[in-house]
């Protein structure tokens, strides 16, 4: 790019990349919370996604980052490995595989998993992102970080209890529950016709006014009614870095590499694995959708998108960060605020790295319950119910394999209900191919015998029971030119009537594909020659 061309787009990508990082910061920490982990995880996910994936990503406006969608998969990857320094060892090898993905040029394959099965996959996510949230959104846990149990520790126990109703669940902050319900009405009514009359609604994106909205209560709640403030174990519990060396060691470079021990794991891979289909399948769903409001409708090379993500999973693992993928809730954000270039994605990337050093004591304001409240709303968006009834509204066909996959993911994991999904499609499309492949008709003593489609060895049974009806003396037509395979086993059945067919009298017709594309040759040479 040109130097005059550059500071052309410069200022527009500058405010993009802003508004990015705005949207960016509150999902960074609410995913990293949903997954158990420290808050500065999700943090790391963002930086690199910025910084690494941008930098060598094929899309102009795409951003990368932590994914909402992959939140199931990190919670239930952590509890089988055992701890978060062992998933670490999978999100880098979901990278090298991701990248050996791009290799073989894989990513038009994703192109071929049918779209119930995607939606379903969503749907199921949603769910468990709504479900799994819910005991934040209610104040009923805080984050699971020695941090933060520290600090739990340290609390007035009289304070906590003022601002608490016991349930048989656990205690319920009064403080959560408001700022739920608060930060949820923010986010339906940021979307309304109504709301978005206002300027600074339209400039303001929805997560950073909830975010806005908790830090304010807590502030507020400490100075006029300090017994009902969020306590610090249901606040973000971001470490305080003051320099480099205390960034290595939140990094947790020193937990790591014990852990290449576990490469024999075969949990270790299948988790691995598992990253790697489900981030490619986000990744390259959020580049189509990308293409589709870029009002430049550039399209980005689907394979160099999955060596980008390769790298930025590798680096990811290898440092303490969550897996990334392109996320559709940044990248539209991007695109609305009127990016050119990948700049924009990079600036974000800057910016939630200088937060990590400078805004520490202001994220921490931030309570667990706004976060929650994000991707409470993320979950609704995802499983909302005109989904299932549009779906169900298209048939049979579609809204099975999406019930399947739905169920599949709630029931087991991700990547056994996209497998159950995908069979079950494969299924319904086989069965629909095998209906009706052969139709009889009659007409006095004439008789039709009509091939559809593939004719497989399943049709030799019901060919059979046609055959039978035939009667001796008739006239038998049979009609193979719209049938673009025929078994084996059926025309042997065939040669055999029609071999038979002189002793009973039975006059028999076959029109194979051949003598109709011969027909229809000369015709048309016919037609040529009049002319």
């Amino acid at each position: 790019m040109n130097p005059r061309a550059f500071f052309s787009t410069f200022q527009r990508d500058l405010l993009a990349g802003t508004v990015v990082f705005l949207v960016a910061l509150p999902l960074c920490l609410g995913i990293a919370n949903a997954s158990g982990v420290e808050p500065f995880a999700g943090l790391v996910s963002g930086i690199v996604g910025g910084l690494v994936v941008a930098v060598l990503s094929g899309s102009r406006l795409s951003v990368s980052g932590p994914a909402a969608g992959l939140v199931v998969i990190v919670v239930d990857g952590i509890a089988q490995l055992g701890s978060f320094s062992a998933f670490l060892l999978a999100v880098l090898l979901s990278g090298a595989i991701q990248f050996g993905f791009g290799m073989l040029k894989a990513g038009r394959f994703a192109a071929y998993v049918p779209s119930p099965v995607i939606k379903g996959m969503l749907a199921a996510i949603g769910v468990l992102l709504i479900v799994k949230q819910f005991p934040l959104a209610l104040g009923l846990g805080g984050a699971s970080s020695a941090s933060s149990a520290a600090a739990t520790a340290a609390a007035a126990p009289g304070v906590h209890a003022a601002g608490a109703i016991a349930t048989p669940f656990g205690s319920i902050s009064l403080a959560a529950c408001v700022i739920t319900l608060l930060s949820l009405a923010i986010l339906v009514g940021w979307e309304t016709r109504a709301m978005r009359r206002f300027k600074l609604v339209r400039l303001l994106p929805a997560p950073l006014a909830v975010v806005l909205l908790g830090i304010g209560a807590t502030l507020l709640l400490s100075v006029l009614a300090p017994s009902f403030a969020p306590p610090a174990e249901h606040r973000v519990a971001l470490p305080s870095l003051e320099s480099f060396a205390a960034l290595q060691v939140a990094l947790q470079w020193a937990d790591f590499g014990p852990h290449f021990a576990q490469l024999v794991n075969p949990d270790i891979w299948r988790v691995a694995i598992t990253l790697a289909i489900v981030a490619s399948l986000e990744t390259l769903l959020s580049l189509e959708a990308v293409e589709q409001i870029d009002p430049q409708r550039r399209a980005a090379p689907p394979d160099r998108e999955l060596k980008a993500q390769g790298v930025g999973n590798l680096i990811a693992g290898a440092i303490g960060g969550l897996p990334i993928t392109s996320v559709i809730v940044r990248s539209s954000a991007n695109v609305h605020a009127g990016a050119q270039s990948r700049l924009s994605a990079i600036i974000h990337g800057v910016l939630l790295l200088v937060s990590v050093f400078a805004l520490t004591s202001v994220i921490n304001l931030i309570p667990l319950a706004c976060l929650a409240a994000i991707l409470i709303f993320t979950g609704v968006k995802l499983a909302k119910p005109s989904l299932f009834v549009a779906i169900a509204r298209q048939g049979f066909a579609p809204f099975a394999p999406f019930i399947v996959t739905l169920v599949g993911v709630l029931a087991t994991d991700l990547l056994i209900g996209i497998v159950l999904g995908i069979l079950c499609s494969v299924l319904l499309a086989l069965v629909a191919n095998l209906r009706g492949p052969i139709v009889l008709a009659q007409h006095g003593d004439h008789y039709l015998l009509s091939f559809r489609k593939d004719v497989s060895f399943l049709s030799k049974v019901p060919l059979k029971h046609y055959l039978q009806q035939i009667p001796d003396g008739a006239t038998l037509i049979v009609d193979a030119t719209r049938a673009d395979f025929v078994d084996h086993d059926v025309r042997e059945l065939l040669d055999t009537f029609v071999a038979d067919a002189p002793r009973r009298g039975i006059a028999v017709e076959v029109r194979h594909q051949v003598q109709a594309q011969a027909r229809a040759a000369r015709g048309w040479s016919m037609r040529r020659a009049a002319e």
